[in-house]
């Protein structure tokens, strides 16, 4: 029998997290292109920052045939949160008063790559990055590397950096309880054994 779930954060009735999702605005606009595998993952980070934010959306695929209506969005001009060798820091747009749409890929590194192969007008888009040495919050997993983030720890980071003094943390929220219901129900000595700092 299979628990009833939650039709907005897709989470089972009895650990839902909406009362959690803030409803946050922001001047710049996020496009959330999520592979499919990601849909169902227990964490889903994508969908929480798509929920938590008015000016966000997130669409699911590997190739998007309406990418080119996506991307030109009258007043937004479009970057990719991606690291690549032309990739500019997002530091550099912080004081810009151009609206950006932050195109974010969702997926695992390696389909994430995949996604932008796929779609050739995505991997064309000018890419911006993070700063370095940003510390996850995303116990469960073990990161690929220094500043490897959740997909909702790096949206929050961009936009706090593109619209400082603006604090985005409260999207945070519901991911902390998530991260901290799934430690619970792995019992602390699983969770001590296979995820602390060995």
């Amino acid at each position: 029998m299979s628990r009833i779930q939650c039709p907005r954060c897709l989470r089972p009735q009895s650990h839902c997290l909406c009362p959690l999702i803030p409803s946050l605005d922001s001047r710049t606009r996020v496009l959330l292109l999520q592979h499919p595998s990601e849909v169902n993952h227990a964490l889903n980070t994508a969908r929480l920052a798509a929920l938590g934010l008015n000016n966000a959306e997130l669409i699911v695929g590997e190739v998007f045939e309406n990418l080119p209506v996506l991307l030109n969005r009258p007043g937004y001009t479009a970057r990719l949160l991606f690291p690549g060798e032309a990739a500019q820091p997002m530091k550099a747009y912080g004081s810009s008063d151009e609206s950006m749409l932050l195109v974010v890929p969702d997926g695992t590194w390696r389909k994430a790559r995949k996604m932008l192969h796929l779609n050739p007008l995505l991997a064309a888009l000018p890419r911006v990055t993070l700063a370095e040495g940003g510390v996850s919050r995303y116990r469960l997993r073990k990161a690929p590397g220094p500043g490897a983030l959740s997909t909702v720890e790096a949206i929050v980071q961009a936009l706090e950096t593109l619209e400082a003094p603006t604090s985005f943390a409260p999207l945070l929220k519901p991911f902390e309880v998530l991260i901290e219901g799934q430690i619970a129900a792995m019992g602390e000595e699983v969770y001590l054994r296979n995820h602390s700092e060995k």
